[in-house]
């Protein structure tokens, strides 16, 4: 596990107490690290939720930005490889750029590659400008810029909002991984949004994984990308390690349909 030592460095204009842990988004067919999320947390260890109640509401978008550039400054020292995924509401970039030049700045001035960094659009909150988000991204596309989806399947991160913005890679929700290799509801939709999202060439990662047998079903549809306990969990200004050799990949037997 790569570790920086300074782990409660605080965020400029927010007070101290506050950083950063990353959590990786693994590969299990190629065995190595697709990404890793960036989640703000506090310096007792409160989670992002926590830390956020204490932020007043105007001052949200500077503590997201506060947040992303210490991600980008702390995965630069720690010489992360993978993609740096961050954390964004899709009204702070709808029709907007100023999020984007800041990551990219920050990158460049920390030597961090541009074609490392994605977007992960949040879903506590709908989208009032669906075309200026799909725009906001498409500007940076060429630069290497990725994006996705986050909780797909939960709150407001469904269909209506893929079918106005094709990302990158979509992360489907905790909500229907839990139980889906013996739940056959959750398993047919999962293999909906499965279907869907291959044919419009959109890489699709399991979240929230936490039993071998979680990933099994996922694998038997195809996913290979994951992230979740079973694999890693989040670490505090440090790079954490996998644990690979915990799913073995089993053939999974067919979920039977739900009876009417």
């Amino acid at each position: 596990m790569k570790t920086q030592t300074r782990t409660d460095a605080g965020l400029p204009g927010f007070g101290s107490g506050f950083t950063v842990a990353f959590q990786p988004i693994i590969d299990l067919a190629r065995r190595e690290i697709y990404a890793h999320e960036a989640l703000v947390r506090g310096s007792a260890g409160e989670s992002a939720t926590e830390v956020l109640s204490r932020v007043n509401a105007s001052d949200r978008f500077a503590f997201h930005e506060a947040s992303r550039v210490r991600a980008i400054e702390l995965a630069s020292s720690l010489g992360m490889k993978s993609r740096l995924s961050l954390n964004v509401t899709p009204n702070d970039i709808a029709g907007k750029t100023e999020c984007f030049h800041t990551a990219i700045a920050t990158a460049r001035r920390c030597h961090f590659p541009v074609d490392q960094l994605m977007f992960e659009i949040t879903e506590g909150e709908p989208v009032d400008d669906l075309p200026g988000l799909a725009a906001s991204f498409q500007a940076f596309k060429g630069q290497g810029v990725a994006s996705a989806i986050d909780d797909f399947g939960a709150g407001y991160a469904g269909f209506t909002l893929l079918a106005g913005f094709q990302p990158d890679v979509v992360k489907i929700d905790r909500s229907l991984v839990q139980d889906i290799h013996i739940d056959p509801v959750r398993h047919a939709i999962v293999k909906g949004i499965v279907t869907t999202c291959s044919e419009l060439r959109i890489k699709v990662v399991a979240e929230g994984v936490e039993v071998p047998q979680e990933a099994d079903a996922f694998r038997a549809l195809g996913v290979d990308l994951f992230q979740g306990y079973l694999f890693a969990r989040p670490a505090v200004a440090s790079l954490p390690d996998v644990a690979w050799p915990a799913v073995p990949v089993q053939p999974v037997q067919p979920v039977r349909a739900a009876r009417r």
